[in-house]
């Protein structure tokens, strides 16, 4: 079936100051996560970020740039309502058969000036977004606007071995060829920018010990594995992990 057309838009890089999720919505991106190593990567992912987005059992939930489909089609299945933010129509091309098959929805705007009422969703969550996005305070700031009571997203720990991510960077390059720029987070400037706005911490999981780019590389996930497991039994995974995966919740008023 072809694709469906889409109307020309202007390009959104003229219409808004962030649109990191244009290019972690293309298929060009998707193929990072391609093969065995790669659904293994997404599945743990998947499995780490659903416990803590399911925690409270939220209706309705806000995907932020999230075109890539990595969390929006799984939390779909668990039942919930879920809608996509991106930054041209463009970010849908990866969700298109739940879209036209009403498990999700779509819509356009600017991720740091979200189209959408204060506390309009149950849970805003944010992936593969923040830490491209120079302007992440107004990011959190607007997640955490519509949360009615959760916000839960991810970022690189400053405090794991992307440490090194200077004199890693060139190899990763290398290998994946479309690799941009990024910016670890320690985890109190994340948690005070969301105190900030009234969320508090609630929960926080490291995704793996070893950069994703090795297991990517090694196309192995039965290898993975074996070395992911030393590190998170000896709890080196949850202090110097990355990604991270944090939950913070609405603070009601004393």
């Amino acid at each position: 079936m072809a694709a469906p057309a889409q109307c020309p838009t202007p390009p959104a890089a003229r219409l808004y100051p962030e649109t990191a999720d244009i290019e972690t919505s293309s298929a060009q991106y998707a193929r990072r996560f391609s093969g065995p190593a790669g659904a293994w990567l997404l599945a743990v992912q998947e499995r780490l970020a659903l416990a803590l987005i399911l925690r409270d059992q939220p209706d309705t939930i806000l995907d932020v740039g999230g075109g890539h489909g990595q969390l929006a089609r799984p939390l779909a299945a668990a039942g919930r309502t879920v809608t996509v933010l991106g930054s041209e129509p463009g970010c849908s091309a990866l969700i298109e058969d739940d879209l036209m098959a009403g498990r999700l929805a779509f819509e356009t705007g600017n991720v740091i000036a979200l189209p959408f009422a204060d506390q309009a969703f149950d849970t805003a969550i944010s992936f593969r977004l923040l830490t491209h996005c120079a302007r992440w305070p107004e990011l959190i700031a607007e997640l955490t606007r519509v949360a009615r009571r959760a916000v839960v997203l991810d970022y690189p720990a400053r405090r794991s071995v992307n440490c090194l991510a200077g004199l890693l960077f060139a190899a990763k390059k290398k290998y994946e060829g479309d690799t941009r720029t990024f910016r670890p987070f320690s985890h109190g400037e994340v948690a005070d920018a969301m105190r900030q706005a009234g969320f508090v911490p609630a929960g926080r999981r490291a995704q793996f010990f070893w950069p994703m780019v090795l297991h990517r590389a090694l196309k192995r996930p039965r290898l993975s594995r074996a070395l992911e497991a030393p590190p998170r039994l000896l709890g080196l995974t949850r202090l110097f992990g990355s990604p991270i995966i944090a939950r913070f919740e609405r603070q009601e008023p004393a």
